[in-house]
């Protein structure tokens, strides 16, 4: 076996489309997915599981429904299982995601911005 780490910046190189996380690794059944993103996202939630964003690079707004949180570079915030939000980035932003396999990006929205699932780069 090769041991080797991850280089988000490498693997970051490989992504042009925004809105597409793709996976990195996985731990028993959570996945790390890197995603490039910027402009607005949809409203949704995820009902059995929290969510954690940690931004690589840029900054990133989560909405809520009710206020919302700023998220800079080397920052992370999960948002807890059932909690509507929606992402926005004014500008690009790098991001690393963990969540468990098999969660899809719109929730149960769908919709054009709907990336497939478990895609490895």
């Amino acid at each position: 076996m090769e041991y080797q780490p991850i280089r988000f910046g490498e693997k970051l190189g490989l992504i042009d489309d925004h809105w597409v996380p793709k996976v990195i690794a996985e731990m028993n059944d959570y996945q790390f997915k890197i995603v490039k993103i910027e402009g607005d996202f949809v409203w949704h939630d995820h009902e059995d599981t929290d969510e954690t964003f940690i931004v690589l690079d840029g900054e990133l707004r989560i909405d809520f429904r009710d206020g919302a949180v700023n998220i800079g570079k080397g920052e992370m915030f999960v948002v807890p299982k059932g909690v509507e939000h929606k992402p926005f980035a004014e500008s690009e932003v790098h991001m690393l995601l963990i969540e468990p396999r098999g969660v899809v990006n719109t929730g149960e929205v769908g919709g054009d911005l709907t990336a497939n699932n478990d895609v490895w780069i």
